[in-house]
């Protein structure tokens, strides 16, 4: 499944990637006293049938051991006799001159790489390689955050391994505009990552000096988040590491004892915000009810809030292994956030950052509540308010300082007008609009950059549907049913628009051209792109 995108601004990635360096035994020997290459609890059960296997022949391993021994003598006199044979003493006295039968093509000797037949076309190969590799400042990025069980099996051997054959990649595609208008969507490169992916987040913050950078932050199931280098490809470490776990004990019959790093979240991380204006910034939202603003410059966690804390109601969860059996053996879909992640609690889900006030954060929890914070007012407790379902997603609109959007678990979209909150917890702040958008959760929501009031939202229904909300009076501009499964994630384009990245359960991911839809044309026709200039024109 498809279970994040994110879009990266044109021309922010490096025409050819670097390769990374393999790693060095000391950085292997760090990873494995981390514990980051050890088994899941999951395979407790397996190691105890291993044991009773082991002890089953080990009295037949000590009955051969003797045997074995007389059998090595035999051996090793076998191959002194082999070795005497090829006469390795005098290998190198051999005659230098051509074969008899030889053509003597293979001993010639060309003047430059052209002219030899041999050579040309490896050059080609790699021609073709280099041009797959170059990314043009025209190309749209995106990076899917994919999970699966049955694909790249080779090249994620040892992860499929770690994970209990679950297959767990980061994705990034290039998107590239022909000529004549169509799409080529391809695979550039993937990373592997050790654990599920939840959330992912762009940014631009120089980590490693110059004027900018290129990175994804990444959300999983882990307690840490991991942020790699897109300019980096076949990297197998991410290049920072916010919180996560210091030390993890397993005592057989007790309770793992886990040691986690100095203000780390202690569960999933659920929801990633990057803040544009202050560039070091990054807001995540976590299963162990905080949300923490990071210093990505100094790798620290500078500010911790715990406001959602009311517990609605008992939540029936399932393990992701159960979930993942039941979504290969029915045809029932289950939402996304249906993950076990400990006792009932107040589960942060979604945080966005206005994108007028920076300071401005907002945070929506399965407590069915929103809240909104502003860093200018520290001392403040900030605005809340009740929703009637868990919150599955919230994004600003782009256009107004005031409003946002909040999509619920109950498949109702309900529109707020910050203008209307007040301090006191006993008045209740009205919507703007409730609208049943779909017939069940809605996982995801993105507004259009470039044009007002156009909305896209994507449901475990397995559409996606357009909403022009002008005058606080939704209405369905388009729908589609794009087949892939539970959509669990949607997104413009900064750069074009009008360009949809959707992806869903079936871990295949979709760009819709929304401006070939009539609906949107009709309606949104000012704001639409500008045709490409015809040649000779």
């Amino acid at each position: 499944m498809i279970s994040a995108i994110s879009w990266i601004p044109k021309g922010a990635s490096k025409p050819v990637p670097e390769e990374a360096e393999p790693p060095s035994k000391e950085e292997i020997d760090e990873l494995v006293k981390s514990g980051a290459l050890e088994r899941d609890d999951d395979d407790e059960s397996e190691d105890e049938d291993g044991d009773m296997e082991v002890d089953a022949t080990k009295q037949s391993g000590e009955a051969a051991k003797s045997s074995k021994a007389a059998m090595s003598d035999a051996k090793f006199n076998d191959i002194t006799d082999g070795l005497r044979e090829l006469d390795m003493d005098n290998y190198d006295d051999e005659d230098e001159g051509i074969e008899i039968f030889s053509t003597g093509l293979g001993d010639l000797y060309y003047p430059c790489n052209d002219l030899d037949p041999y050579i040309k076309e490896k050059d080609d190969d790699d021609s073709e390689e280099l041009e797959d590799l170059t990314i043009s400042p025209t190309d749209a990025v995106i990076v899917c955050a994919r999970s699966g069980d049955d694909v790249s099996q080779l090249e994620a051997l040892c992860v499929a391994l770690v994970n209990n054959c679950i297959v767990v990649y980061k994705q990034v595609w290039v998107c590239e505009e022909s000529d004549d208008g169509e799409l080529n969507t391809y695979v550039h490169h993937d990373v592997i990552i050790s654990a599920f992916p939840l959330s992912t987040a762009w940014l631009d913050c120089p980590l490693k000096g110059g004027e900018k950078g290129n990175f994804i932050a990444v959300g999983s199931m882990e307690p840490s988040i991991e942020i790699w280098d897109l300019d980096i490809i076949d990297e197998v470490q991410p290049c920072l590491i916010l919180g996560g776990i210091v030390e993890k004990k397993k005592k057989k019959g007790k309770k793992t004892s886990i040691k986690y790093k100095e203000d780390s979240h202690t569960d999933s991380v659920l929801g990633l915000a990057w803040n544009k204006e202050y560039r070091n910034i990054l807001a995540s939202a976590s299963a162990d009810r905080q949300v923490k603003i990071w210093d990505v410059a100094t790798a620290k966690c500078t500010i911790t809030t715990e406001h959602h804390t009311d517990k609605a109601r008992i939540l029936n969860y399932l393990t992701y292994k159960e979930q993942s059996f039941r979504m290969r053996q029915t045809t029932e879909i289950l939402p996304l956030y249906q993950i076990y992640f400990g006792d009932c609690r107040a589960l942060v889900q979604a945080v966005a950052w206005n994108h007028h006030a920076p300071q401005v954060l907002l945070s929506g929890s399965f407590d069915h509540s929103v809240v909104m914070k502003d860093g200018r007012i520290p001392s403040h407790s900030g605005y809340r308010w009740k929703v009637t379902a868990d919150v599955e997603s919230l994004g600003w609109d782009p256009h107004t300082e005031h409003s946002f959007v909040v999509s619920l678990e109950d498949g109702t979209l309900k529109g707020f007008d910050i203008r209307t909150a007040t301090s006191d917890p006993a008045a209740e702040s009205r919507p703007s609009f409730t609208l049943h958008a779909h017939d069940k959760s809605v996982c995801t929501i993105s507004y259009n950059p470039s044009a007002p009031n156009l909305l896209a939202t994507g449901s475990t229904d397995k559409m996606v549907k357009l909403w022009d909300l002008s005058n606080n009076q939704p209405s369905c501009v388009a729908s589609r049913n794009p087949k892939l499964g539970a959509v669990f994630s949607v997104s413009f384009s900064e750069d074009s628009p009008y360009l949809l990245a959707i992806g869903g359960s079936k871990g295949l991911l979709e760009v819709w051209d929304t401006s070939s839809d009539a609906g949107i044309s009709r309606r949104f026709w000012n704001f639409n792109k500008p045709r490409r200039p015809q040649p000779g024109s």
